[in-house]
């Protein structure tokens, strides 16, 4: 039988991807290729999104305000997760060519020039973040109740940023590398800590009372404290290709100004959407706490379907960058292509749920039925444009894979900034849509955007770039 032969040839890759080894992207075969790397970056993807379900499910049990809080905080902190995916892009694509080169040594220099600097970085921002965390709450339109329970949680969670940068950026140099099965385990062992800490910490146990809305940021900071602990054993300990070794550890300012360069265009994609999320979160605001953990919720569940694809969607990041490196631009706009078809087949399948069950997906959160009402109103109406977001997803990242961080970085400031931050406040404003119209012009820019990137891809130009 056939299909049975195929099944179990299917499976045995299957555990091969799980088990990692090291592969040379720029020969085995394409479909091959793309299973290898796609299944432990969606396995990664999948726990990312796992805890911050999980963490959200947990937090509200502490009620709205609560619930405000880490919505309200997350808007703010997601700028830290763009700067750490922008160096995280800058890894993945300088490693990526290196490795493509097969000039591992100054790959292994690369990685820890990239650790000086956004080890720097997040320093900075964590002092900043807990100075003025009740500041920045009361910015982005919280009330006092809310300050007064989450101003802890704030403080913590941009304490512990420097976990969330390394985490980010050194994942980018195993994507880089072709081991995104030490991505994988990395993500599983510190989100795994993660939703193990978060009820203990948050509930207690016995006679332990637990710290409430603090203990889910202190189980945040010390599982992905543990997860970098992981990263720098492997990069340290020689038994892959991408090592640290004592000879690398010399400052070079050359390198670090390529990363600067190649990491602005990230971090603006990022910076960008993360601005639009401020706004976003901050027009949501002006219709109460139920309006903001609504929000809040479905776009936790929201994220759960879309880490998966972009866990596909890095796949294509990996190979463009490696046959790049390798001078097969043919076989890296295969890649690209087989991914993208791939994507929308599975985001296709999640709008069906979503569309079916999505008030079902939202009870699950809170009690509370009108924020329930809230959270499923977004689950339905922005998963109308998912089968888009896959196919532009993997644009981006095919863009990002080549080094060029700099088109989708216009992309998103002439849609994101010039169009759907406007379209929001209008609808929701001066059509009195409120939170319908914010969901609608969410689902409709993201679409829009998945057209005009696919569109600059087919120009050719991100083949040019130079690394």
């Amino acid at each position: 039988m056939s299909w049975l032969n195929d099944l179990k040839k299917f499976l045995k890759l299957l555990k091969l991807a799980i088990v990692g080894q090291e592969q040379d992207y720029t020969k085995i075969n394409i479909k091959r290729a793309i299973l290898l790397l796609s299944v432990p970056m969606i396995l990664e993807m999948i726990m990312e999104s796992l805890f911050a379900v999980v963490d959200i499910f947990f937090v509200g049990r502490l009620g709205e305000d609560a619930l405000a809080t880490v919505g309200l905080t997350e808007a703010v902190v997601i700028i830290i997760y763009s700067i750490g995916v922008g160096i995280s892009m800058a890894a993945t694509a300088m490693i990526l060519r290196r490795f493509g080169e097969k000039d591992y040594k100054t790959a292994g220099s690369t990685a820890f020039q990239l650790l000086i600097f956004g080890g720097f970085i997040s320093v900075i921002l964590g002092v900043i973040g807990w100075i003025y965390a009740e500041n920045i709450l009361r910015l982005m339109g919280a009330s006092e109740n809310v300050i007064k329970t989450g101003a802890g949680y704030t403080r913590i969670i941009f304490a512990g940023n420097t976990a969330i940068m390394l985490l980010f950026l050194i994942n980018g140099a195993f994507r880089g590398a072709g081991l995104p099965h030490l991505a994988m385990r990395t993500l599983w062992l510190s989100n795994g800590l993660n939703i193990i800490l978060d009820p203990l910490l948050i509930f207690g146990i016995g006679n332990f009372t637990g710290f409430g809305l603090e203990g889910a940021a202190i189980a945040t900071t010390t599982g992905r404290s543990i997860g970098v602990l992981f990263q720098l054993y492997h990069l340290l300990n020689a038994k892959h290709k991408l090592v640290i070794l004592k000879e690398n550890m010399i400052f070079q300012l050359k390198t670090i100004k390529k990363i600067i360069s190649i990491s602005i265009g990230g971090m603006g994609q990022f910076l960008i959407d993360s601005v639009v999320w401020i706004f976003l979160t901050r027009i949501v605001a002006e219709f109460g706490s139920s309006a903001v953990a609504g929000f809040t919720i479905s776009f936790r569940i929201l994220m759960f379907s879309l880490m998966p694809a972009w866990g596909l969607s890095a796949a294509a990041a990996t190979l463009v960058g490696q046959n790049m490196g390798a001078f097969k631009l043919k076989r890296a706009k295969i890649s690209v292509w087989l991914t993208a078809k791939y994507n929308a087949w599975f985001l296709g399948f999640v709008t069906l749920l979503y569309v079916l069950f999505g008030n079902i997906f939202a009870s699950w959160f809170t009690p509370n039925e009108q924020v329930q009402q809230i959270a499923s109103m977004g689950l339905k109406i922005v998963a109308l444009g998912y089968i888009f977001f896959g196919i532009g997803m993997v644009m981006v990242q095919a863009f990002n894979g080549a080094g060029d961080t700099k088109t989708p970085s216009y992309i998103n400031i002439a849609i994101f900034w010039f169009l759907e931050i406007p379209m929001a406040y209008f609808l929701a404003e001066y059509f009195h849509l409120e939170m319908l119209g914010i969901f609608i012009s969410i689902a409709f820019c993201h679409s829009l955007h998945a057209l005009v990137s696919l569109w600059f891809f087919r120009r050719g130009k991100w083949a040019e770039t130079k690394v």
